[in-house]
């Protein structure tokens, strides 16, 4: 699984490389649904300001603009295989895609409102200084460049996410 693991970190630098490189003679895409039809979409489950409140599904407010950007650039190119974001990522240009992550990226993420259990968060703090967590995802998790905002992030969907990391199942 670590070769499949260095796979995808490598196809995700590469393809980010070629998002920010100007295309060669590129014509206008041709006209498709607007950035604020796009966005609308996306409502649906992530929430209309970019907060989900559908369990299992993570918020987008306030992600870094190129963690954005590579993971829809995964889905799109099928790197980063899912049911869900599959079909919402194929044919979407560089463009749009940028555009897109450039929205969320822009938007302010907001608590989910639940009360806190203060004995799981002393824990999850003891988990992440022993794991080292701040030093990529920032100590206030707030995120940064290829990695992602954890802050304020659906409880449901990290441990999701973390439970599939440990067991190999998904990179990107």
């Amino acid at each position: 699984m670590a070769s499949r693991a260095g796979a995808l970190r490598l196809a995700a630098a590469l393809a980010v490389a070629v998002v920010m490189m100007p295309a060669a003679g590129a014509k206008a895409p041709a006209a498709g649904p607007t950035l604020e039809e796009r966005v609308r979409g996306c409502a649906a489950c992530h929430g209309a300001d970019g907060n989900s409140t559908t369990a299992g599904i993570p918020s987008l407010a306030g992600q870094p603009e190129i963690f954005i950007t590579t993971q829809m650039i995964l889905f799109r190119e099928g790197l980063r295989p899912s049911e869900q974001m599959a079909p919402r990522a194929a044919g979407l240009s560089d463009g749009t895609i940028l555009a897109m992550a450039a929205h969320f990226a822009r938007l302010t993420p907001r608590p989910t409102g639940r009360p806190a259990d203060r004995d799981l968060m002393a824990r999850g703090r003891g988990l992440a200084r022993a794991g080292r967590c701040g030093q990529c995802h920032l100590p206030d998790f707030s995120g940064r460049a290829q990695m992602p905002r954890l802050a304020g992030q659906r409880e449901d969907y990290l441990t999701a996410a973390l439970t599939a990391y440990r067991d190999e199942e998904r990179g990107g």
